[in-house]
Parts: structure tokens; C-alpha cells; sequence
């Protein structure tokens, strides 16, 4: 598991803007949670998450919500990343240091920015026996039960809806041969079905979310790997409700991907839950960094139920292991050979391209969001349509915002409401050249609520 070494998310109303066409939307746009800026067609238009998309997967990062403040540090991850897992901000000594007394604060600046940008959310983790209080530890047997099932319960309802996979339980085999459990004060004190019982209590707080298990060393077939795919087989046959199954990959030259790294996936994926690559990073520099990166993404592509690749920092400059340099990004937020490599392993390209698009003159676009301006009862929003390595003819981005906000007015494009969903389509700015982009915008009235509207993905035509 990887976590930080030692010592170490009231002005008047202004006028809408209009350039040629103003349309007025009467009708309020309701509900939903966000997603997405991603590319509207199969074909990558440069950033990870948006190639990763266009192959059926999420590219995440783990994110410290210290660091989010440093421009550098936010731009990277805006650009890059659909998917964040907070590194440590909503582990057990951070959300429940006391026993009954929650703190959300880090953990909801996290889940708030991945929101705004439109990114999925890892929720990581819920129990595990590190980075946990002392007085979990004194806990008695009933004690502790209790207290484990409603730290789950507390942490799971605060985020409920925003967090499409958990870590329930993570790092409960010991390393080594024997597959054996690992010591901590729920084996210790609960015993074997301590695991189950995590999940089964997860489920009833969340039908959605995606429940899974997480480790490290599993990445290829072992003793720790087989202990837990036969908990995971038994789980399955059982109906107890394991959704997925992490696989942490921290790799170095004496722990390098394995051989049977797709191998493995495959045969967790064959139990029939899904497989995410969790926790990636890999030490070196160079073509040899690049190449193990690709062996990674490759697997991950060749195996239909992995769903998504998640890198354990955005900068090698803030990894936990940044004396082996690891991470896509250098200290100066530089991309490295790694990054060239994920993103051609994905399909993408750094902006460049050769013009073509699937054969049918349809290039690709992307839609991202800013909230320009805001008052008492309001706000101004304006989304940026960016075409792909190819030209585009018209565009069409869905906005959805939460009920009880009301959308009042839209320029420099057309609006159609269609239950929930406002789909703004161009008044005059559809054709774009490759790589241009053009803008709409829209004022919202909030009627107190504050929530960010949900931007989605754009359609190129």
C-alpha cells in the first residue's frame, strides 16, 4: 500500500454575453452526478484519460489535496487524468481519528475538484490494518465489530454517489509462502470473516459502488496472489458482493512486472469481477521505464474486464518513492519517455496526428468546464470545445445541473432540454480546424444549492 514515508481534495447579476445568437432556456435542468471531459468518438485526442476512454477504460492518478493549491500540480492533473484516488486523505486516521467523530474536510477537497473537472472517484480505503488510530487498536472483540462496520457505514453514506469504486478491505495476506492471513487487530480479534463481513456491510450502505479487494505482490501467480483469488472464487460462488479486485503493481528491478502479469488478471477476471491496476509505479528512467509501463497498459488492454489504470502520484517529485523516479511526469512536471509510452500503448497522441479520423471525416473533441463568475443566487459557466488531431463540422455537449438550480440563459450556442439533460449544440461555431477550440456559456440560478454542473462527453460530427 502505498502511503507517505515518515514525517511526510455579493455582487450584482451581470448580463449575458451574446456574440450572434442568444437562446433563453425556461426550463430548469435537474439532477445527476458528474461526469465527464472526455473524447466523443473512439479516436484519442492526446491527454491519458481521454485515450484511455476511447479504449473503454479510466487513466487515474493519485491525488494529496495539500498539493492541489501549486498550479503546476492541478494543471498536470486536469489535463491528463478521468479518474483520482485520494492518497491518504480518506484513510481511517485521517476521517475517524477519533472514535465517532468524522472529519471529511481533506478527503472532500479531493472528491469536490474531481468533480468540478468531471473525473471519476476510487474511494481508498476502508479497512486496513495501517494508518489506523490507536484506539481502534485497544478495541475488544464486539467493540471493534461495531466500530468497523460503522466507520464503513459513516464514510460510505458521506460519499455515497460519488465514489465508483472502494477499497473495502485492502492488504490482508501476509507476503511470503505461506498465503497466510495477515496480524492486525481485525484478523487478530474477528478472524477470517472479518473480510466478508466488511463487504457484505459495504453493499447494504451502497448498491452501486463497485466493492473491491486490494493488495500488492499479487501481481503475478503466487502464494499471496492464489490465497486471494480462492477467497475471491469463494466470495463469488457464495454471493457474497466482491465487485473487483485491485492489483497495486509498485514495481522496481527487483520486483519488475511479472511474466504472468495478464495472465493473472485474466484469471481473476475469469471469477467474473472486474480488475483495476490500482496503485502503478514503476522505478527507472528511460526506454526501460517505457517499455515496463507498456507491458502494463498492454495487459490491462488485453483483458476486457480491466477496467481502469491508476498511477500512485502525478509528479516524481511527490511520489512515495521518489528517489526511484517512478511516476509519467518528472519533478518539473515534464512528460517523460513513460508518458509517450502509456499514452501510444492506449492509442493516443500528444497532439499531433495524421488528420484521420475513422473513415468518415468525423474527427473527435473534448468539452471542459470553468465557472466563470458567480454572485448571490448565481453563477456564469462556460465550457471550452476542443477539436482533435482533426477538423470538425459540429459538435453537441450534454450539461446537466443539480436540482434545485435552474439554467437561465445560454450564448454562442443552441440548447435542447430533454428530460434532465440540456444538449448544446453550435449557433455559428461548429466548424473548427484541428486542435482550435471555441466556447459556450450558460447562467445558472442556484436557488441554494452550489454543486458544479456535470459537462459531458462531447460528439464530434
Amino acid at each position: 500500500m502505498a502511503q507517505n514515508p515518515p514525517g511526510g481534495r455579493a455582487r450584482p447579476r451581470p448580463q449575458a454575453r451574446t456574440r450572434r445568437a442568444l437562446s433563453l432556456v425556461t426550463a430548469g435542468v435537474l439532477a445527476a452526478a458528474g461526469v465527464v471531459a472526455l473524447a466523443g468518438n473512439a479516436q484519442a485526442v492526446g491527454a491519458l484519460g481521454d485515450a484511455a476512454a476511447a479504449k473503454g477504460r479510466y487513466f487515474g492518478t493519485a491525488v494529496a489535496a495539500n498539493h492541489l493549491g501549486e498550479a503546476a500540480y492541478a494543471s498536470t492533473l486536469d489535463a491528463q487524468f478521468d479518474s483520482v484516488t485520494p492518497e491518504n486523505e480518506m484513510k481511517w486516521d485521517a476521517v475517524e481519528s477519533s472514535r465517532g467523530s468524522f472529519s471529511f474536510s481533506a478527503a472532500d477537497q479531493i472528491v469536490g475538484h474531481a468533480q468540478s473537472k468531471g473525473m471519476k472517484v476510487r474511494g481508498h480505503t476502508l479497512v486496513w490494518h495501517s494508518q489506523l488510530p490507536g484506539w481502534v487498536s485497544g478495541l475488544a472483540a464486539t467493540d471493534l465489530r461495531s466500530a468497523m462496520n460503522n466507520h464503513i457505514t459513516q464514510v460510505m453514506t458521506h460519499y455515497k454517489d460519488k465514489i465508483h469504486s472502494w477499497d473495502v478491505v485492502n492488504e490482508a495476506f501476509q507476503d511470503g509462502s505461506s498465503g497466510a492471513r495477515r496480524s492486525s487487530p481485525f484478523q487478530d480479534k474477528l478472524g477470517n470473516g472479518f473480510i466478508e463481513e466488511a463487504f457484505r456491510t459495504a453493499r447494504t450502505v451502497d448498491a452501486d459502488a463497485k466493492l473491491c479487494y486490494n493488495d500488492y505482490n499479487t501481481d503475478g501467480q503466487n502464494a499471496k496472489s492464489n490465497a486471494v483469488y480462492d477467497m475471491v472464487k469463494d466470495f463469488r460462488q457464495r454471493g457474497v458482493p466482491i465487485d473487483c479486485v485491485g492489483f497495486q503493481s509498485h514495481f522496481n528491478s527487483n520486483s519488475p512486472v511479472p511474466s504472468d502479469f495478464q495472465a493473472n488478471l485474466q484469471r481473476f477476471a475469469d471469477l467474473g469481477v472486474d480488475v483495476q491496476i490500482t496503485e502503478l509505479d514503476i522505478e527507472g528512467s528511460g526506454t526501460a521505464q517505457a517499455a515496463n509501463y507498456t507491458k502494463v497498459v498492454g495487459a490491462c488492454l488485453a483483458v476486457t474486464r480491466c477496467t481502469g489504470i491508476t498511477v500512485w502520484g502525478v509528479t516524481d517529485k511527490y511520489s512515495w518513492r521518489s528517489s526511484g523516479t517512478p511516476l509519467l511526469f518528472d519533478g518539473d512536471y515534464n512528460k517523460k519517455p513513460a508518458y509517450d509510452a502509456v499514452l501510444a500503448a492506449l492509442g493516443g497522441s500528444d497532439g499531433g496526428g495524421d488528420g484521420g479520423g475513422d473513415g468518415g471525416g468525423t474527427g473527435a473533441c473534448t468539452a471542459t468546464y470553468t465557472q466563470t463568475s458567480t454572485w448571490n443566487g448565481g453563477y456564469n459557466g462556460q465550457v471550452t470545445v476542443k477539436a482533435g488531431s482533426s477538423g470538425i463540422t459540429g459538435w453537441a455537449v450534454p450539461v446537466t445541473v443539480p436540482s434545485p438550480q435552474k439554467v437561465s440563459a445560454v450564448w454562442n450556442g443552441t440548447p435542447a432540454t430533454a428530460g434532465d439533460v440540456m444538449t448544446v449544440r453550435p449557433s455559428w461555431n461548429g466548424t473548427l480546424a484541428a486542435g482550435a477550440s471555441t466556447t459556450f456559456g450558460f447562467t445558472v440560478q442556484t436557488n441554494g444549492s452550489t454543486s458544479a454542473p456535470a459537462v459531458g462527453a462531447c460528439t464530434a460530427s
